[in-house]
């Protein structure tokens, strides 16, 4: 989020007349707090579809400006993949700078290039590893569309990159091919300006508010999830956790509504066990639900259940001191950016260093959540120690260059490619490292009795009002449990689970293999690139960007009408079966009731099984558009 908002701040800065970076982080932390606040997880989930909508929009739009001018602009030299050919191949590249064979940017002989590529692959391995934004959207998503989701968003949000890249990158060398001279300052390169430069030539106005839009929506997207991802780690698992936990005293394997173990134990094989019934199966949570969304004060009356009251208004306050935190997360990250835009940190700068600091922990990370013997002094000490001898050795390497670490060239020597590739290397391997040591010395013998309470462990990490075994009970072929915490055995969990399991296994490898080898590998099979080599380049990134755009506007919104259409249905299969049972005499009162709880569950007014509020928005915005249809819809 750091480097975004850097990048924001910058491409505000310069296409805004008088528009100073303070009143510029201002502006992108207002947009991003506003909505985060009022709209929350599942607000997020529906303007980023919007977002990411309108960002393909602009880049399509940016692509055929350059690569097929329709218009006629005079003010494009452009118009066809020959013609930027042709300017580019008039460019030299620095050679002893860049390290491009032949000085061509025509090449992917480039050592420049490499060093990019290998510090990309390790920071973002760190970036997606250590975001919570990612780890709370896959742990929301059930196993197997998780993993095609994420293979999907994968390929699809490669298209920014590439395609963007791509086109903008040449079209700016094409552009200084073009005056003779370059456009840009190496500076204001770094700054991540090269691209807003090229939609003002090419598009005038246009461009700039197309520049824009792109960057406003790029950081609300992104911004968004990160706020709401660092308060949940500051409010779950801090203040919750450590600060204010619901019973301090708890122990492993202990229910948090009542205290009485979920399992018996080994020492006390006689002991009481826990008897909490589901909110599912709670007439004390329905009377409650029914009476709050009744409810017309804005505070609305307390829970009344003795077995799950307690824990809800526990939620509640996490949930209000949530928004807080959200409040506050905005507004730091403005002293952030200014801090990094007075010391002339650039947007190159922040993207090279975030491997240094986050890459240690992808082992550790990894460790912790696929392997029974990492213990938590493992874990600590890869990433505490990786990222020390990561630092170590980029201030180490940077000493070295002219002016050392001194005031007037610390920024300048450390944002150099070698210091910032050895520091990332460093990090990652040390670490990888670091943690298996420790955790062999600290846990040597692993029997498999430890193994499968180690798993228990893991299992017991859950929420009492939705508990997991009712969200996959259709996966598992469960029936409704008595209990929150009644759950299947490991192995049919592992069993039912292990087509999603194989699938991640195989698309991590084949990506792996194709992006970081057989692509690369095949581009290097040609030193400089003839004009049939650069046309197909450039019609591949092109055309991974119009399927791409294709599948990410057309795709979510085939799911959302169609789980419209199916709540019309259940909708209507409802009103048949009440308007049934009036007819068939039942007890009013008690069909007044079964109504309003039927109706209350499908609405999700609050109800202890769909607390989280992105369902809750998801739900309320199918219903209403559901209602629209129906009374849009002529009688039959």
């Amino acid at each position: 989020m750091m480097s975004l908002t850097i990048a924001g701040t910058a491409v505000l800065n310069s296409l805004v007349a008088d528009l100073s970076p303070e009143l510029a982080a201002m502006l992108l932390a207002s947009v991003i707090g506003g909505y985060t606040l009022i709209g929350g997880l599942g607000a997020t989930f529906y303007v980023s579809y919007f977002n990411t909508a309108l960002i393909f929009v602009l880049i399509l739009m940016l692509v055929v400006e350059v690569f097929y001018n329709p218009f006629n602009n005079p003010e494009n030299p452009f118009g066809s993949s020959e013609s930027v050919f042709e300017f580019i191949s008039c460019w030299k590249a620095p050679e002893e700078k860049m390290g491009n064979s032949g000085g061509s940017y025509l090449t992917f002989f480039s050592s420049g290039g490499l060093v990019f590529g290998i510090v990309n692959i390790v920071g973002n391995f760190g970036t997606v590893f250590c975001d919570q934004a990612y780890w709370q959207s896959s742990v929301a998503a059930k196993p197997l569309q998780g993993v095609w989701g994420f293979i999907s968003g994968g390929l699809t949000w490669f298209a920014i990159p590439f395609t963007l890249a791509t086109t903008m990158g040449l079209a700016y060398i094409g552009l200084s091919s073009a005056q003779g001279s370059p456009l840009l300052t190496e500076e204001d390169i770094m700054k991540g300006l090269a691209a807003p430069l090229v939609a003002q030539k090419l598009l005038g106005t246009t461009g700039e508010y197309a520049m824009l839009f792109l960057i406003l929506m790029a950081v609300m997207s992104t911004g968004s999830a990160e706020v709401i991802a660092v308060s949940s780690i500051v409010i779950y698992d801090v203040y919750q956790a450590y600060i204010c936990p619901f019973k301090p005293d708890l122990k492993d394997g202990q229910c948090i509504l009542c205290s009485r173990y979920l399992r018996k134990q080994k020492d006390n094989e006689d002991g009481q066990l826990c008897d909490c019934q589901s909110t599912a199966k709670c007439d004390a949570c329905t009377t409650d639900t029914i009476t709050r969304a009744k409810s017309t004060s804005r505070i609305k009356p307390h829970y009344t259940c003795e077995t799950h009251g307690e824990y809800k208004e526990y939620q509640e306050h996490l949930l209000n001191y949530k928004n807080w935190c959200i409040v506050i997360c905005t507004f730091l990250s403005v002293p952030l950016c200014l801090f990094c835009w007075a010391v002339n940190l650039n947007l190159a700068w922040t993207y090279y260093f975030t491997g240094i600091l986050i890459a240690s922990s992808v082992v550790p990370i990894a460790v912790s959540i696929m392997w029974a013997r990492a213990t938590a002094t493992g874990v600590i000490s890869g990433t505490v120690g990786g990222c020390a001898a990561g630092m170590t050795c980029w201030l180490t390497y940077a000493s070295t260059y002219p002016g050392g670490l001194s005031l007037a060239t610390f920024v300048k020597n450390t944002g150099e490619e070698m210091p910032m590739l050895v520091g990332n290397i460093v990090a990652i391997g040390v670490g990888a490292v670091f943690c298996i040591l420790v955790t062999y010395i600290t846990r040597w013998n692993m029997t498999p009795e430890i193994e499968e309470a180690e798993w228990d462990k893991t299992r017991d990490i859950d929420n009492p009002l939705s508990p997991w075994v009712a969200k996959y009970k259709g996966e598992l072929n469960l029936d409704d449990g008595e209990n929150f915490h009644d759950r299947p055995p490991l192995e049919i969990v592992i069993r039912k689970f292990r087509a999603a399991k194989i699938t991640a296994y195989v698309a991590a490898v084949l990506f792996t293999l194709l992006f970081v080898c057989i692509w690369p590998g095949s581009m290097l099979s040609v030193d400089i690139l003839d004009l049939s080599g650069f046309n197909v380049w450039t019609t591949m990134s092109r055309g991974w960007a119009f399927v791409a755009a294709a599948f990410i506007i057309i795709v979510p919104m085939y799911q959302e009408v169609k789980a419209i259409f199916k709540q019309v249905a259940k909708n209507r299969e409802d009103k048949i079966r009440e308007e049934n049972n009036s007819n068939n005499g039942e007890n009013q009162a008690l069909n007044q009731n079964g109504i309003l709880l039927n109706r209350l569950q499908n609405q999700i007014y609050t109800t202890a099984r769909h607390t989280n509020k992105q369902e809750y928005i998801f739900q309320r915005l199918r219903n209403t558009l559901a209602r629209v249809l129906a009374i849009s819809k002529p009688a039959q």
